[in-house]
């Protein structure tokens, strides 16, 4: 029986992601995808700034070019026309990348595809139908249907990226809470004929008539999305001839542009209460579906993938107790409910037909657009970790104390210099964990930290500010400040050293020398606890 250590059911962009994610930390990976080629239409047309900081991590950040834009700004506008908020996204976001960009979903699948492939211990199987689970002790037997017939593989583990109508969240048992958020969309994809510059460039009217939206869908794509209203059958409603009709109204026409798709929408707002039962587990759109308002879910996908992936990875190489995987769920539902109250929010004001409630909303709207500037830099939808795998105040009592100044905090990526060579951290640095510290670290961590730290692929680094004299030689990398985000964010918490996760999240902070072993201490216990 052939066994591989992750067996991934669905290779959309959330399974593309896992599976890359894992190959790189050198997990042998098979991906079971029940379709021959890849869904050639897109859904997901914008993501954030840190799912491209994990797009960058799993390779693929120069290859981007052709398929993605900076979305530029969003304008919301009544039905007379009259701005109601503006949000212009400008430059570089804390995380090192555009807070919001557009892009074309078949394009980006294509080239996480091709990354996978060159990656050694990756297994790719279309048209391949997961059928039937067995969990034992050591592993999971998975029953796949392909065109030869049947045949049966064992993987350490299975996670389930296979959408909304997940066969593995079904084998879970999984119940899916439904917030009942529900509308009728009729999402036209298109492609114009000619450059054309759209004003603004992305842009929803929220009109109690028709609500529409209309928005980059990366370079030479657009799509235009029309609300199904009261009155209105769906029979009706979804036909090229309704398609063509709504777009007229932006002058969209046969003679200037071609529809590639279209079809209607019905948004949801829920959510799976389990996402792991022993060796299986779930993520993405198997886990938690979400109006596309403010377009996370892709990206909340992405963030599912990279937590999972750092701590199969600990898992699997005996670093970690299994009870680790539990903090998955615990971590990153918390993070889907606030995206998906968020999503939920920005719907309401988009969806209302109700014309007086309407006018109510849209004097609401325009008297806060008075009190502030109407060009504003957008900001991260995501609530710091509340809980998990984070650096508490007293290591010795971790449940009864707060946690650690700066612990659960995204931590923001700026560009550094090491040994003359300059850019994002990421990028100069690497991936993983880090230790990063205002001072030389290498007195203050005895042998077995650093064993620890070195057997978790740990980057210990000394950040110095910009334009300083270069440190004396020592085991620690030295990096350079450029941008003064790293030793700004130190003293924001008062502290002399922050240690991150892999996913880019704060485990915790030390507030003077003597608690930075005390932090990487905390660490070691919490992973092997779990």
């Amino acid at each position: 029986m052939l066994m591989t250590d992750v067996l991934i059911v669905g290779y959309g962009p959330v399974g593309e992601m896992l599976t890359i994610l894992l190959a790189q930390r050198g997990l042998t990976v098979t991906a079971v995808e029940r379709w021959a080629t890849p869904y050639n239409f897109p859904r997901a047309v914008s993501y954030d700034g840190e799912a491209s900081r994990i797009l960058a991590a799993a390779g693929v950040a120069d290859r981007l070019g052709p398929v993605v834009e900076s979305s530029g700004e969003y304008t919301f506008k009544n039905g007379f026309g009259r701005t109601l908020l503006h949000v212009k996204v400008t430059g570089d976001g804390p995380m090192g990348w555009p807070d919001s960009v557009s892009f074309h979903q078949p394009g980006l699948e294509a080239l996480l595809a091709e990354r996978a492939t060159e990656l050694p211990g990756v297994t790719v199987l279309r048209p391949h139908q997961v059928t039937a689970l067995a969990e034992h002790d050591d592993r999971v037997e998975v029953t796949i249907a392909g065109p030869a017939g049947e045949e049966v593989r064992a993987a350490r583990w299975v996670v389930g990226c296979d959408g909304a109508n997940s066969f593995v969240r079904e084998h879970l048992g999984s119940d899916v809470t439904d917030l009942g958020f529900t509308y009728d969309w009729l999402v036209c994809d298109v492609v114009p004929h000619e450059t054309r510059e759209f004003k603004p460039n992305n842009l929803q009217v929220c009109d109690p008539a028709r609500p529409r939206t209309a928005v980059s869908a990366g370079p030479g794509h657009r799509r235009w999305e029309f609300m199904r209203v009261p009155g209105e059958s769906r029979e009706e409603f979804e036909s090229v001839e309704s398609a063509w009709r709504l777009l007229g109204l932006f002058d969209i026409t046969p003679e200037n542009a071609t529809l590639e798709r279209y079809g209607v929408y019905t948004t949801q707002a829920c959510s799976a209460d389990r996402w792991r039962s022993g060796r299986i587990l779930i993520a993405g759109d198997a886990a938690h579906v979400m109006p596309p308002f403010m377009g996370q879910g892709m990206s909340s996908g992405f963030r599912d993938a990279l937590n999972l992936a750092w701590k199969l990875d600990l898992v699997h190489r005996g670093l970690a107790d299994e009870a680790l995987l539990d903090t998955y769920q615990d971590e990153r539902c918390a993070h889907v409910q606030h995206a998906i109250r968020m999503s939920i929010d920005s719907g309401t004001v988009i969806c209302e037909t109700d014309r007086t409630a309407a006018a109510g909303r849209d004097a609401a709207m325009l008297a806060e657009l008075r009190r502030r500037t109407t060009r504003v830099r957008t900001r991260s939808l995501l609530e710091p970790l509340a809980g998990g795998i984070l650096h508490s105040r007293t290591a010795d009592a971790p449940d009864a104390d707060p946690l650690a100044a700066g612990a659960g905090v995204p931590m923001p990526q700026g560009r550094v210099e090491v040994d003359g060579r300059a850019g994002l951290f990421d990028e100069v640095v690497g991936t993983g964990f880090a230790l990063i510290c205002a001072e030389d670290p290498d007195g203050l961590l005895d042998a077995d930290d650093r064993a620890f730290l070195d057997s978790i692929d740990t980057r210990v680094v000394r950040m110095a500010p910009a334009g300083a004299p270069a440190p004396g030689s020592g085991a620690a990398l030295t990096a350079f400040d450029l941008d003064d985000v790293y030793l700004t964010h130190l003293k924001r918490y008062d502290a002399v050293a922050v240690l991150v996760r892999p996913d880019f999240y704060v485990f915790g902070t030390a507030a003077d020398p003597a608690g930075v072993p005390a932090l990487v201490e905390d660490l070691r216990r919490q992973v092997r606890r779990g």
